[in-house]
């Protein structure tokens, strides 16, 4: 192997001292710089995206606060609109509630006037049913008809009896 041949080590110690000054100067001039370079230029884009992270984030929160102000808003006329309507519905049915016992006291009391007139009726047709029945109960127990005048006061304080 022609490497390991001592006579050729001086030749290859100078060529190998010669590729590494020129392989060196070329890194360092060449190569390096362009990865400096590129490292600057995700450096200065991380940064960037940072700051944009950050704008975007307090954009966010702006956005965030005035959709909760705006909730806020919201709710609060929701619920002043739920309690004028509440409102309003308990006055209708407060209103509804009077008529209908304004209607009601009315019929009970032309009820009560009609059980009244019936009553009164009733009595009268009960005494004029208790004065013929009378009449034809002495008549066919006598034989003679009885007293008119007697007959009507006696019916009159057995049914005056009986309504107290």
């Amino acid at each position: 192997m022609p490497q390991l041949d001592v006579s050729t080590f001086s030749a290859q110690l100078f060529w190998l001292a010669v590729w590494f000054v020129i392989l060196y100067v070329l890194m360092a001039k060449i190569g390096l710089p362009r990865i400096a370079v590129a490292i600057e230029a995700r450096r200065q884009r991380r940064e960037d995206d940072l700051a944009r992270a950050q704008r975007l984030k307090s954009e966010a929160e702006a956005v965030s606060a005035d959709f909760q102000r705006t909730m806020s808003a919201a709710r609060a006329e929701a619920q002043a609109v739920i309690k004028e309507a509440s409102d309003r519905l308990a006055a209708e049915a407060a209103e509804r509630q009077r008529a209908l016992t304004t209607a009601l006291a009315e019929q009970i009391e032309t009820a009560e006037r009609r059980i009244a007139a019936s009553k009164d009726q009733a009595l009268t047709e009960m005494r004029g049913i208790a004065i013929d029945v009378g009449q034809s109960v002495v008549e066919k127990l006598t034989g003679s008809p009885p007293n008119a005048a007697k007959l009507t006061a006696a019916v009159d304080s057995v049914l005056a009896g009986q309504l107290r």
